[in-house]
C-alpha cells in the first residue's frame, strides 16, 4: 500500500520519516494498512479463536472460580466488579460477608459434593447501558468508582459514588454519578442534579463534600491556553457546585504546561481533615501544598471560598507524601538530611513525623518505619484503623511489617513477631500480600489476606492486624487452572557487564535435558519502578507452561525490586543498564544449557515493549534471541514526547528536542534500525538529511517478532509499532526480516484489550506465535 503524502520533506523532497503518515489515528489509509497487516498476521499464525489455548484462556478469565476481589461499603455489604461470558463488559454486584465466605447456600457440584457458594445482586449492568460512540469503540470498560465520604461523624452512611466508564479501554473516560441507594444513575436534569461529564477526557475527579467536587478534566477553553498539559493531563482544577454546569465551575488550582498535571484533593483521616494542592512537575517530581480543615468547614465552606491559605510543604521535590491521621508519611527516593546535619534519611526510607511539625520543618520527631539495605525494598504499605502493614521485599521475597499507632501519644511501635510474612515464611516464587476488607481502612482492623505463587492458585483468609496476621479465617482458594505437576520454580542470580547481580525466577519441569533444546520465553520490565512479583498466572500456565515451555522472569533495572536506587540505576543516561542486564540472563540461560538461541524469546509490554524493541536490534541482543514479543511499545524515541502521554515520562526517558537526544537515539530502536543497521539517510543537527550510511551492523537479522498494539491506546501511541513494522517489512525486507507479524486491537486501550474475549485473543495468539516460532508442539 502505498502512503499518503507526508509534510516531513526536507530540503530537495527527501523524506528522513516516510512512515509518519501512519500516527493518523483513526485515517481511512491508516486503518487499511491496519487491516492489511493484521490479515497476513493471523494467516500465519492461523486464527487463535478456533484453536485449545484460546478455548483455555477464555475459560479461565471467565471462570466463576476466580476469587473475587470484594470490599465493604458502609456496614453491610461488599461490593465487586466482574467479567465473565455472560457479563461481557461486566457487572457491578454486592453480597454480605457470610454469603461471600460461602456460609449460606450450598450447591451441587460435577463430582456429587456439596460446595459452597455466593449469592450475589446486581448494583450496576455495564452491557446494559448505551454502547459508547467514540471513534472504533463499541464497549464500554469499567474505571472504578469514587465514594464519597462525609466523614465519621457524618449522619449519611456512603449512598454516592462517581462511576469512570471509558470507551473502547482508552485512558479516557466518562464520569456519571451514581445512587446506591436507589442503585441508579443520579440525572443532572432531576431534582437531585447528579453530576456528570459525558466527554471522554483524562479527567481526575473527585467529592469534596456531597454538593461539590474538585474536577480536573478538559474544559476547552477559548484562546491560547489549555486547560490540559502538554502530556495530556489537567492543567487546571475546578471547584464544581451541585446544580451548576461544569462550564461555570470556579478555578481553584492551574499548574504550568509544561508540567505533567495538576491535582487537588481533600479526605477525612481519623478525626482530621486533610486537604492537598499537588502540582506534578515531572514523573517523579511534584510541589504539595497543604491546608488542614475540619469536618464542619468542608462542608460549609466551598474550595473557592475558602480563607484558610495553602501553604508549600517542605519536603523534597522527589519525595512522596501521604497521611495517617494527624501524621505525615513521606517517602523518599533520594536521601535526606535534616537537623542541620544531625541525621540522614536514606533513599527509600518511609519517614513517619507529625503533620504540623513536618510544616515547621522540624523533624526531630520523625522516625523510619523502614530503612533500606542493599537487598532490602519497600514494596507497599496498607492501611487499617491503628495500623500500617510494610510489604517488604528482601532479594524479591516478601516479608510483612506491621506498624500501630498510638492516637494519645502520636507515636508507633513495630510489633514483636512481625516480620515472618503472616504466619510463616514465604517459598521461593510465593507472594503474600494485605488489604483492607473496607473501601474506608480507617473502620477497624481487619484485613483480607492474599497468597499465591507463580505455580500455586490464589487463597483468600480474612485476618486482622491485631495479632499481625498469625490467626486467620479461610474464606476462599481458587483450584488449579493448569496442570503444574512436576513443574518447580528457582531463583538465580545472573552477572550484568559491570558485575551487579540480577535476580531471575525460572518456572520449568523438574527433571529435563539442559542440553539447549528447550523452549524459554523470558519477560522482563525494567522502568519507572515497578516491580515483577510472584503471581498466579493461569494464562501462561495453560498458554505455555502445559506445553513444554519455560517462563522466566527477570527482575532487571529500573524496576523497584531493590528501591529508588535500583530504578535510578537505569534512569535517562543509564537505560543501557536495563539492556545489559536482560543480555546478561539471557547469557546465563544459554550457558547453564537450559535454551538455546533458536529456542529463546523475550518478550514485554509498554516499557518493556522498549527493551524488546532494543533486544531485537542491539548487536548482542539480537543475537541471543530467536523471537520476540513486542507488545503496546514505544519505539520512536525522537517522537515519544510528542505524542498522547508521552511527554510524562521525560522524567524517565530524558527530553529528546534537547541535549539529551545524544544518550535518547542510542535507546530509540527505530532509529537503531532505520540509520543505523539499514543506513537510511538521517536529519543533522541543522534539520538537514545526511547521505545514506554503511551499516553498523550487517549481519544483522531480526528475529522472528510479533508486534501487538491497541487503536484505542491513548497512553503509548500505536505509530510506534506500525511505524517499526512498516520499517520491518518495507525496508529491512524479508532477507534480514523474514517473520514480522503485527496484531491491532481496535479496541483496548493501553491493555491492549477490553473484555475477557479479546484477551483470550491476544494471549492465544501470543502463545501461538511463540510456539511455532520456538518449534514447540502444542499439547
Amino acid at each position: 500500500m502505498s502512503p499518503p503524502s507526508t509534510t516531513t520533506a526536507a530540503a530537495g523532497g527527501a523524506v528522513e520519516d516516510p512512515h509518519l503518515w501512519l500516527e493518523e489515528v483513526l485515517g481511512s489509509k491508516q486503518l487499511e494498512w491496519v487491516n492489511k497487516v493484521n490479515t497476513q498476521c493471523l494467516k500465519t499464525i492461523g486464527d487463535p479463536t478456533t484453536t485449545q489455548t484460546y478455548t483455555r484462556i477464555k475459560s479461565i478469565l471467565d471462570s466463576q472460580d476466580k476469587i473475587p476481589h470484594a470490599y465493604r461499603i458502609n456496614d453491610d455489604y461488599y461490593y465487586n466488579f466482574w467479567q465473565d461470558e455472560h457479563h461481557v463488559q461486566g457487572i457491578w454486584r454486592k453480597t454480605t460477608l457470610e454469603s461471600f465466605k460461602g456460609t449460606t447456600t450450598t450447591a451441587d457440584t460435577t463430582d456429587g459434593k456439596k460446595q459452597p457458594t455466593t449469592e450475589w445482586t446486581t448494583v450496576l449492568d455495564i452491557d446494559k447501558l448505551d454502547p459508547p460512540t467514540t471513534g472504533t469503540a463499541k464497549t464500554w470498560v469499567w474505571h472504578g468508582s469514587i465514594l464519597l465520604d462525609e466523614g465519621p461523624n457524618s449522619n449519611n452512611k456512603c449512598d454516592r459514588a462517581l462511576i469512570k466508564l471509558s470507551p473502547g479501554g482508552s485512558d479516557a473516560d466518562i464520569c456519571r454519578e451514581f445512587c446506591l441507594t436507589t442503585e441508579t444513575f443520579v440525572d443532572p436534569n432531576g431534582p437531585e442534579q447528579g453530576f456528570e461529564i459525558t466527554t471522554p477526557a483524562k479527567t481526575r475527579i473527585s467529592y469534596r463534600s456531597r454538593n461539590e467536587c474538585l474536577v480536573g478534566t478538559d474544559f476547552h477553553l477559548d484562546g491560547s491556553s489549555s486547560s490540559l498539559t502538554d502530556s495530556g493531563y489537567p492543567r487546571i482544577v475546578k471547584s464544581w457546585k451541585r446544580g451548576t454546569p461544569l462550564s461555570e465551575a470556579v478555578t481553584v488550582f492551574e499548574v504550568q504546561q509544561s508540567d505533567i498535571a495538576a491535582n487537588m484533593y481533600s479526605y477525612h483521616d481519623r478525626g482530621y481533615v486533610h486537604e492537598f494542592q499537588l502540582r506534578s512537575i515531572t514523573f517523579y517530581t511534584s510541589q504539595y501544598f497543604y491546608r488542614a480543615l475540619t469536618a464542619e468547614g468542608i462542608t460549609s465552606v466551598t474550595a473557592d471560598e475558602e480563607t484558610v491559605p495553602f501553604r508549600e510543604v517542605p519536603i523534597p521535590e522527589d519525595a512522596e507524601l501521604g497521611t495517617f491521621a494527624n501524621t505525615a508519611l513521606v517517602t523518599l527516593r533520594s536521601d535526606l538530611t535534616v537537623d542541620d546535619g544531625k541525621n540522614t534519611f536514606k533513599a527509600g526510607s518511609l519517614v513517619v513525623l507529625p503533620m504540623p511539625e513536618l510544616m515547621e520543618g522540624n523533624w526531630t520527631n520523625a522516625v523510619a518505619m523502614f530503612e533500606p539495605t542493599p537487598s532490602r525494598s519497600l514494596s507497599s504499605s496498607t492501611e487499617t484503623k491503628d495500623y500500617i502493614i510494610l510489604k517488604i521485599l528482601e532479594d524479591v521475597c516478601t516479608k510483612l511489617e506491621f506498624w500501630k499507632y498510638c492516637a494519645e501519644t502520636q507515636s508507633w511501635s513495630k510489633q514483636v513477631g512481625s516480620d515472618d510474612g503472616g504466619g510463616g515464611s514465604i517459598p521461593v516464587g510465593q507472594d503474600v500480600s494485605v488489604s483492607s476488607h473496607c473501601r474506608n481502612s480507617e473502620t477497624d482492623n481487619t484485613l483480607w489476606l492474599w497468597r499465591d505463587g507463580y505455580l500455586v492458585p490464589d487463597t483468600l483468609e480474612i485476618a486482622t492486624a491485631e495479632d499481625c496476621c498469625k490467626s486467620t479465617e479461610f474464606i476462599k482458594a481458587k483450584p488449579a487452572m493448569f496442570n503444574a505437576d512436576g513443574l518447580i520454580v528457582e531463583q538465580h542470580f545472573a552477572t550484568s557487564l559491570d558485575g551487579t547481580r540480577i535476580p531471575y525466577f525460572v518456572m520449568r519441569k523438574k527433571n529435563l535435558e539442559m542440553d539447549g533444546s528447550n523452549a524459554v520465553l523470558l519477560d522482563a520490565y525494567g522502568g519507572f519502578e515497578i516491580s515483577l512479583l510472584p503471581g498466579y498466572s493461569a494464562g501462561v500456565g495453560a498458554g505455555w507452561l502445559e506445553r513444554g515451555g519455560i517462563k522466566v522472569i527477570a527482575n532487571i533495572r529500573g524496576g523497584g525490586e531493590y528501591g529508588p536506587t535500583w530504578h535510578q540505576a537505569a534512569l535517562k543516561a543509564k537505560r543501557y543498564k536495563c539492556f545489559e542486564d536482560i543480555e546478561a540472563v539471557a547469557q546465563a540461560l544459554i550457558e547453564s544449557g537450559l535454551t538455546s538461541r533458536e529456542k529463546l524469546a523475550c518478550i514485554g509490554g509498554s516499557n518493556g515493549g522498549l527493551l524488546v524493541g532494543n533486544l531485537i536490534t542491539r548487536p548482542i541482543a539480537s543475537s541471543l534471541f530467536g523471537a520476540a514479543v513486542c507488545q503496546v511499545p514505544l519505539l520512536d524515541m525522537k517522537r515519544y514526547n510528542k505524542l498522547l502521554a508521552g511527554a510524562s515520562w521525560m522524567g524517565e526517558y530524558g527530553n529528546p528536542d534537547t541535549d539529551d537526544w545524544k544518550f535518547l537515539r542510542n535507546h530509540s530502536p527505530y532509529h537503531l534500525l532505520r540509520h543505523d543497521i539499514l543506513g537510511k539517510p538521517e536529519m543533522d543537527e541543522n534539520g538537514k538529511l545526511r547521505d545514506p550510511t554503511e551499516s553498523t551492523n550487517p549481519d544483522w537479522k531480526c528475529p522472528k517478532t510479533l508486534f501487538t498494539t491497541s487503536t484505542r491506546d491513548d497512553r503509548v501511541h500505536p505509530g510506534h509499532a506500525r511505524k517499526m513494522v512498516a520499517s520491518l517489512l518495507e525496508e529491512a525486507g524479508e532477507e534480514k526480516a523474514p517473520t514480522v507479524l503485527y496484531w491491532e486491537n481496535t479496541e483496548g486501550g493501553h491493555g491492549g484489550a477490553a473484555d475477557n474475549a479479546q484477551r483470550a485473543h491476544m494471549w492465544a495468539l501470543t502463545y501461538n506465535f511463540l510456539a511455532q516460532a520456538l518449534g514447540l508442539e502444542s499439547s
